[in-house]
Order: structure tokens, then C-alpha cells, then sequence
């Protein structure tokens, strides 16, 4: 089996019905094979084998090419697809290498008939790998994103259970209603986005499209987001030293902006996203909010948290290096 194969003729493609009456012409009604072959349309010696079939008493059961030999069982390949799915959820996901090699170690143990090249290899082929993702819609060949072992490891049970317990506890205790629950967090977008795909002349070494800048700047951009889909203005935070209101002349209607060298969210700038939270959504300590963040160092300043207490400001933080989970 080769990987892109693709058809050129039309050589096993005939039906049960095809053969046999191309086979009746020649036996019954006494036709020359070369006749019958051109008017059925069916080769001459793939005519001339099923008619000898046909005079030796054999009767036309197989019809067209056999299908290329599966090495394991559908029991036995769901087996692998589980394993293959189970190893990737617990961030020890396998390689394709990995894949051919256990695919190899598993027919020696249930003493399973392999090609010859898997022994000398090792490892099963390419072909049979790229055979079994087809067969399994589930599997694809996809690149992992970097988990650190704190994020991996944080994220169990007995940790995301106390998360819930206190946003119960808080949401018993002020019963809050949608509108008054909300979500901040800070995202970073480029000055210069990449260009899409265009059509240009075959072989060319460099195809080029006009941006602003060939490299881009990193911007910070903090935002919160209620559970009833409203949102406040964002606040953009750029790499510089000094502010300049027109840095923000074109940006999101109602936003703030802010300065700092390297251009990252500080306990000082958090306090004054705080501060343009409070004015927008006008909450008091007769009607607080609760606001969900993470736990990052700019996020527990001291100043900062005296002023949400004192304007109404619940906040609630997720668990650590849980918030791609826990994150509404």
C-alpha cells in the first residue's frame, strides 16, 4: 500500500453481475473472448481467469482486488486508540514514532503476524500508522502546547473542590445574581498582525504583504466580562515609559491606557483597571459584585484589595496554574 496512492484504471471494478455475464457470453453463447471482453468492457485476461474458473466448476465468489490485511483486531486497534487517548489526556501523549514502536511490542507479545520490515525495523511502517488514524477519527497528529508540572499537577480533585466550595460559600452569603458577577483577565495582542494567505506565482522565493512594521510590539490588554455577556471598556497597557492619550485615539469606545516599560500588567496599574472596573459598574458595599481573577502577583496588592473592600469588589481568585480550566 503506498500512502498517495491514487487509482489509474478501472481494473477491479467490476461487479458480480459484470463478470458473469461476460463469462455466460463466452460459455453459453459461444463468443470469442476478445468479443465479449470488448463489449462488457472488461479486460481480456481478467475475463480469460474467471472464465477458466468457470469451466474447472469453481464458482465467482471474489470479486476485484482483496483488501489489504489488518495486522490487528477492532477489538485490539479500540484497545490502542483508548491507551493512545488515556497517555495524551495525562500529558504523556505518544509520538507517532512511539506509536509504531508499541504497535511492534504489542503483536510480539500476542504473537501477532507482522511484515517482515517491522522486525527489522522495530517498529511498525508508516503506512500502517497513517492507515490506523484513518480508521480511528478520534487520533490526529497534533503539536502540544508546553505544560509546566505545577499546572498539571494543580489541577486535581481536591483543589478545584475547594475552589467551588468558597464560590458557594461567597454566593450564599450575597446572593449574587448574574449581572453581578464578573471575569478579568489579561490577554496580549501585537501591533502587527500576521498577513493571511494570498495567491502568488509559483516558485517565487519571497512573497511579501504591507504591515505597519515587520515585527510588532506586545500590548497587554486587560478586560472584564460579566456573566450576562456585558462588558466594561478594556484597559491597554503599552511598552513605554511615558502615556500619551493618543496612544488610544482609535481604540475601543470608553477605554483606558496606561504605560509601562515592559509593557505587563503592575500592582499599580491593577489598582487603576479597579478603579475604571468600579466606575463603570457603580457597585457599593450595599451592592457589591463579585469578580473572579487569577492569581497573579499584580492581582494582591494591599492598597488595591483596601479599595474593592470598600467599594463593593468581592474577589474571588481560582486555584493556582488553574485558571485555564477553572476560568469561566
Amino acid at each position: 500500500m503506498v500512502r498517495t496512492y491514487k487509482r489509474k484504471t478501472e481494473h477491479g471494478m467490476h461487479t458480480a453481475e459484470q463478470i458473469t455475464k461476460a463469462v455466460d457470453l463466452v460459455i453459453q453463447d459461444k463468443r470469442s473472448l476478445r468479443c465479449a471482453a470488448n463489449e462488457t468492457r472488461i479486460p481480456f485476461n481478467t475475463l480469460s481467469r474467471y472464465v477458466q474458473k468457470r469451466q474447472q466448476g469453481r464458482p465467482i465468489t471474489s470479486i476485484g482486488y482483496s483488501k489489504s490485511k489488518k495486522v490487528f483486531t477492532d477489538e485490539q486497534e479500540k484497545e490502542l486508540e483508548r491507551y493512545i487517548l488515556a497517555a495524551s489526556n495525562i500529558f504523556f501523549g505518544l509520538t507517532p514514532h512511539d506509536v509504531r514502536v508499541l504497535a511492534q511490542q504489542c503483536a510480539e507479545k500476542f504473537e501477532i503476524n507482522t511484515p517482515d520490515s517491522w522486525k527489522e525495523n522495530g517498529q511498525a511502517g508508516v503506512d500502517w500508522l497513517t492507515s490506523f488514524i484513518k480508521r480511528h477519527p478520534r487520533l490526529s497528529v497534533r503539536v502540544p502546547e508546553a505544560t509546566s508540572l505545577a499546572r498539571a499537577c494543580s489541577f486535581n480533585p481536591t483543589n478545584v473542590g475547594q475552589y467551588f466550595i468558597l464560590l458557594g460559600e461567597v454566593l450564599d452569603r450575597y446572593k449574587f445574581q448574574a449581572a453581578d458577577i464578573w471575569n478579568c483577565d489579561e490577554t496580549g495582542i501585537t501591533t502587527v498582525q500576521k498577513p493571511r494567505s494570498i495567491i502568488a506565482e509559483k516558485g517565487t522565493k519571497q512573497v511579501g504583504a504591507i504591515t505597519s512594521t515587520e515585527r510588532g510590539q506586545l500590548i497587554t490588554l486587560c478586560a472584564a466580562v460579566c456573566a450576562i455577556g456585558t462588558f466594561v471598556p478594556p484597559m491597554l497597557i503599552f511598552p513605554r515609559k511615558y502615556f500619551k492619550e493618543h496612544f488610544i485615539r482609535d481604540g475601543p469606545i470608553g477605554c483606558i491606557g496606561a504605560a509601562n516599560p515592559s509593557g505587563w500588567m503592575t500592582k499599580e496599574l491593577f489598582l487603576d483597571f479597579i478603579k475604571h472596573v468600579v466606575k463603570h459598574v457603580r457597585c457599593t458595599k450595599e451592592k457589591p459584585v463579585l469578580l473572579l481573577l487569577d492569581n497573579q502577583m499584580s492581582h494582591l496588592d494591599v492598597p488595591m484589595l483596601d479599595f474593592a473592600k470598600e467599594n463593593g469588589v468581592v474577589l474571588l481568585s481560582f486555584v493556582p496554574h488553574c485558571s485555564h480550566e477553572l476560568q469561566p
